[in-house]
């Protein structure tokens, strides 16, 4: 099955939006994209690799109320709706090739 970045890019819109009008964002974040694996083959290390590359903190996290989830992070971005997209479509992309399913985002700062 393909991944539908459409829905996920409205998704991602709908969120912003609603986090906008609860709470306010800042203007600059570290905005952290979460990946689950699809599969228990599925190797964090290669996908970490591929995203640090591309200018992304990453973090393996094994909890056990959480579950297991990589984190990958931008630091000191822009919030909008769209410069959360593109980081999203981006660490996406390369976490679907090494078997990672988006799970979501969240921001500091």
């Amino acid at each position: 099955m393909s991944h539908d970045f459409a829905a996920q890019q409205a998704e991602t819109n709908a969120t912003y939006a609603e986090m906008q009008a609860e709470h306010g964002l800042p203007d600059i974040a570290d905005v952290d994209y979460f990946f689950v694996p699809s599969n228990e083959d599925a190797d964090w290390r290669p996908l970490a690799d591929k995203l640090t590359r591309d200018g992304y903190a990453c973090e393996y996290i094994e909890d056990e109320e959480e579950g297991i989830y990589l984190v990958a992070t931008l630091q000191d971005q822009v919030v909008s709706a769209e410069g959360i997209w593109i980081g999203e479509e981006v660490a996406t992309r390369a976490a679907l090739e090494f078997g990672f399913t988006p799970d979501g985002w969240g921001m500091e700062g």
